[in-house]
């Protein structure tokens, strides 16, 4: 699998988990009963599938790397964005919580870019394979801040 068909297990999830969830709120699953509990079902999806690599050996090594150098203690801002992917997650299919997790997402995807960036100038791997470019990055994470401030209104 290359670096581009594992971004786009994000990117699937998003907008796969949108579609059926949808799917599920027209055919009457009350719960899902709209565009917006169908986005923030899909990217609780999305951060559940991005969450958990940051406590796995491999990826968690290759995300410390991604760090810029200025960021003190890079291991444990892996551990500290894991838990609030996961964390924002779970808050967003709970309703009274829902629209600050989705701004607190859009706030912890727009911190997180300048490692992407770093990442990207370094030229350096994910799970061994490069990692995506800078243009098509910046295009998906712009996606995903869209869907959390969407998700949020």
């Amino acid at each position: 699998m290359t670096r581009l068909e594992e971004e786009m297990v994000s990117f699937i999830a998003l907008i796969g988990g949108f579609v059926a969830l949808r799917l599920l709120g027209v055919v009457g699953v009350d719960v899902l009963d709209g565009w917006q509990p169908a986005l923030r079902g899909a990217l609780a999806l999305m951060f559940v599938v991005t969450g958990i690599p940051h406590f796995l050996p491999s990826w968690r090594r290759d995300f410390a790397a991604m760090i810029p150098a200025a960021f003190p203690q890079p291991a444990l801002l892996v551990t500290i964005t894991g838990v609030l992917e996961l964390a924002g997650a779970a808050g967003l299919l709970l309703p009274p919580l829902a629209p600050f997790a989705a701004i607190g997402l859009a706030l912890l995807l727009i911190a997180m870019f300048p490692a992407n960036v770093s990442a990207a100038r370094r030229g350096l791997t994910l799970a061994g394979k490069p990692v995506l470019p800078l243009p098509a990055r910046t295009a998906m994470q712009l996606l995903f801040v869209a869907a959390a401030v969407a998700a949020a209104t």
